[in-house]
Parts: structure tokens; C-alpha cells; sequence
């Protein structure tokens, strides 16, 4: 049974205008640690392809945000939520500490995709109850 559905389009200019303006301080703000990572390494050799990441990310857990229905708020935060790819290059979802348990508890699980263009990135997520 679906549970909630979210979907979200982020401006990849308007990510990298935050960057431009706050360096470092807004990825750290949304990104876990394993996600933090893979944007410094992606950055470091490309920076366009980093800053893409971040969009799809930060599109990822809005989508995320909206289809458990609570948004950004606790125990939802941008760091508790993390979206890792899969050794196949799948996207998915890995949560944390009171998110973890929240969602846990409710039996749930979520599917999440991914894309960016150009100028934007956009994300699905899909969250199923059994």
C-alpha cells in the first residue's frame, strides 16, 4: 500500500549561487557523512559534477520530506536522511537516528530516482506500508 509519494525539481544554478556565496557550509548543512564524501570526491575532479550531485541530493530529501508527510522537520532533518547509490549505480535511501526509528516503526519502505539536465535535477521518492 502506498503510503506517501513526493517528488521535487531543484534549479542546479541556484545550488551553485549557495555555493558561491556560503564555499562548503550548505553542502555540510544537507549532506550526511557518506554523502559529504562522495560530493568532495566528485568536486575535487569535476567541480560541475558535484555541484549536480548536491542538486539531486538536496531534490532527493525534499521528495523524501513530502511523501512521509512532515517536511523538514524533526525528526526529518537533511543529514538523517542520506541518499547512497547501490554498487549497481541505484539509488537509495538510508536514514539515521530518530528518522531511522520513526520509520522503522511504521514498517515502512522507499523508493527513490533521481535525474538532472542541464539546469536541473529532479527526484521521485515512493513510500510503501505493508
Amino acid at each position: 500500500m502506498i503510503y506517501g509519494i513526493g517528488t521535487d525539481i531543484c534549479d542546479v544554478r541556484r545550488i551553485r549561487a549557495t555555493l558561491e556565496r556560503n564555499g562548503d557550509r550548505f553542502a555540510e548543512k544537507v549532506l550526511g557523512p557518506t554523502e559529504l564524501a562522495t560530493w568532495r570526491q566528485r568536486g575535487e575532479r569535476w567541480p560541475e559534477r558535484g555541484v549536480r550531485y548536491l542538486a539531486t541530493r538536496f531534490s532527493a530529501k525534499e521528495a523524501f520530506s513530502k511523501a512521509v508527510g512532515m517536511g523538514i522537520r524533526m525528526p526529518m532533518t537533511w543529514r538523517s536522511c542520506e541518499i547512497i547509490n547501490l554498487p549497481s549505480g541505484q539509488p537509495t535511501i538510508v536514514l539515521h537516528g530518530a528518522l531511522k526509528a520513526w520509520f522503522e516503526q511504521r514498517q515502512l519502505s522507499a523508493h527513490v530516482t533521481v535525474t538532472d539536465e542541464s539546469d536541473y535535477a529532479a527526484s521521485f521518492v515512493v513510500v510503501e506500508k505493508p
